[in-house]
């Protein structure tokens, strides 16, 4: 039966009760149920509005859910032709009708996404009333990404880990690392990287040469510029045997004090200076002593050889003149030591001075301690690179590893440590709307060998652990790697390094095959991503 009919079936009814007055009391009942049937229909209406907004909520979270995954990539336009479609496909309930969903996109604060609906329900028994549709509104918020992440991954690039494929697996992992860092990044600045390849040494690039924050020369006879340079004098490699050498007026003398202590006569035939100076010449040939040369006259003119000749002629009779052999001691010319220049650097720095070794403090002139160091290492990692998110190249850094060198696991720690903190790296400012997660991830494959001043592991490991404590106290997580292919022992340093939770190692791990490095990468980075990107 049809709803006019119906209506037109009570009408009929009631004006039969009306007409015949002993239904009046059927009638008054009859009556008095038009809004009780009223009441009831509009909770028939009302409850499938409801019904529709249940319905369109579930939809529109999930579609809220669905563009957080690409709302940073996505033109108005697209974010809400995307939305729509994906809603409709969801929500199956024809009686809703003129159904609008509008997405919103911002990034103040965390990137949000909010997506509002509308829509509006014809109504049965409402009708009657003048009520004609109910309206349905929803709303839905996804807000994520409050977290912004810095991480810091030192990387050992010594010679062992060209064997068992290692820096190829490496490579491969930092890769893929770098592949999930950037998919966790909805805008630029969510995620910085930088990358500190080490060996005994870090590489702060050469074209810092010029830079005042590296230091050349400290004074001693171990910096960089006493150490590479040219010497005056041939056969000196370095400042402290150059300065110890020079040239002497006697070419057979090749110290200063043998040299100083002889010299040449005006008399070619006196070797020492007591016999020179006792011995000279005559104005009056034939003497060879002062004195019986002093008792002789002669000529001024020696042509005349007679008193009379020689005054008749004009010039003076008179004491013949003695004169003195002279001594001439030999003179020394230290070598001089020319430093090369510093665009010859290869861009290696070694340890800072204890305890700037440690520590993240900034570098500065006034405190020569805190600067680099240069070396001209020769097993020289490639260049290090502070925090980008030019991830191209980052991965360009990454392909370029090379394996050499002995092992300094502390200077990775601690540069990287510099390059999520302090100068002379540029650090980008932090945005007081956003946390933020700093991360250093140390990767190794042996045990430390040797520092600036050490060759034994205990004393390097005292350093390093002095760094790790430094390093966790600024705030920042440590995850430590062992890639142990050799059987070397269990690092107890790195597995007290690691940032770990209360009774377990859970930032600590040790891997016995470079395959594990791929999988213990992808775990750290899937750990990082969930953290960058929770709601």
């Amino acid at each position: 039966m049809t709803r006019s009919k119906l209506f037109e079936r009570i009408s009929n009814r009631m004006r039969a009760f009306r007409e015949d007055k002993r239904g009046n009391v059927v009638f008054t009942f009859t009556l008095a149920l038009v809004p009780i049937i009223g009441f009831i229909g509009a909770a028939i209406d009302y409850s499938r509005a409801n019904s529709v907004k249940s319905a369109m909520q579930q939809a529109m979270d999930a579609t809220a859910l669905m563009l957080s995954k690409d709302a940073g990539s996505l033109t108005s336009t697209q974010m809400s032709d995307k939305a729509t479609n994906y809603f409709l496909a969801l929500f199956n309930h024809p009686e809703a009708t003129g159904v609008t969903i509008t997405p919103v996109y911002t990034t103040d604060g965390g990137s949000r996404v909010t997506v509002t609906g509308a829509a509006t329900v014809q109504t049965t028994f409402l009708k009657v009333m003048g009520k004609e549709q109910l309206s349905v509104n929803t709303s839905s918020t996804v807000k994520w990404g409050n977290t912004r992440l810095r991480v810091a991954l030192a990387l050992d690039t010594t010679g062992s880990m060209a064997s068992s494929n290692k820096l190829t697996a490496l490579k491969t992992a930092t890769n893929n690392l770098l592949t999930q860092l950037r998919n966790a990044a909805s805008q630029n600045g969510d995620v910085y990287v930088s990358i500190i390849p080490f060996s005994k040494d870090v590489n702060v690039d050469p074209v810092n040469f010029n830079q005042s924050w590296v230091r050349f020369d400290d004074g001693t006879n171990t910096s960089w510029d006493a150490l590479n340079g040219s010497c005056s004098k041939s056969g000196s490699n370095d400042r402290a045997s150059c300065q110890g050498t020079g040239n002497c007026s006697l070419s057979s003398y090749t110290s200063q004090s043998t040299c100083t202590s002889h010299g040449t006569c005006s008399l070619s035939s006196y070797t020492s200076q007591s016999s020179c100076t006792a011995a000279g010449t005559c104005s009056k040939s034939g003497y060879t002593t002062q004195s019986t040369c002093v008792a002789q006259n002669v000529c001024s003119n020696p042509s005349w050889s007679s008193s009379g000749s020689c005054t008749s002629h004009g010039y003076t009779w008179g004491p013949a003149v003695w004169t003195p052999g002279t001594w001439t001691v030999a003179t020394w010319t230290p070598a001089t030591w020319t430093p090369n220049n510093h665009n010859t650097w290869n861009g290696c720095v070694t340890d800072r001075d204890q305890n700037y070794d440690t520590t993240n403090t900034a570098t500065t002139t006034s405190v020569t301690g805190t600067l680099a160091p240069a070396e001209q290492y020769s097993l020289c990692p490639v260049p290090l690179m502070g925090l980008s998110y030019d991830w191209t190249a980052l991965g360009n850094k990454v392909n370029a590893l090379a394996a050499n060198g002995n092992t300094n696991q502390a200077i990775g720690l601690q540069w990287a440590f510099q390059s999520l903190t302090n100068s002379p790296f540029s650090v980008p400012v932090k945005d007081t709307n956003y946390q933020y997660k700093e991360v250093i991830i140390l990767l190794t494959d042996g045990l430390n060998t040797q520092d600036r001043w050490y060759l034994d592991q205990a004393s390097i490991d005292a350093r390093q652990t002095l760094t790790c404590a430094n390093v966790k106290t600024a705030g920042i997580t440590i995850y430590t790697i062992q890639v142990n292919t050799s059987g070397d022992p269990t690092s107890s340093l790195l597995q007290s390094c690691a940032s770990n939770s209360p009774g377990t190692t859970d930032h600590f791990f040790l891997l016995t095959s470079s395959t594990q490095i791929v999988t213990t990468f992808n775990q750290i980075g899937t750990q990082l991503s969930n953290l960058r990107v929770a709601n």
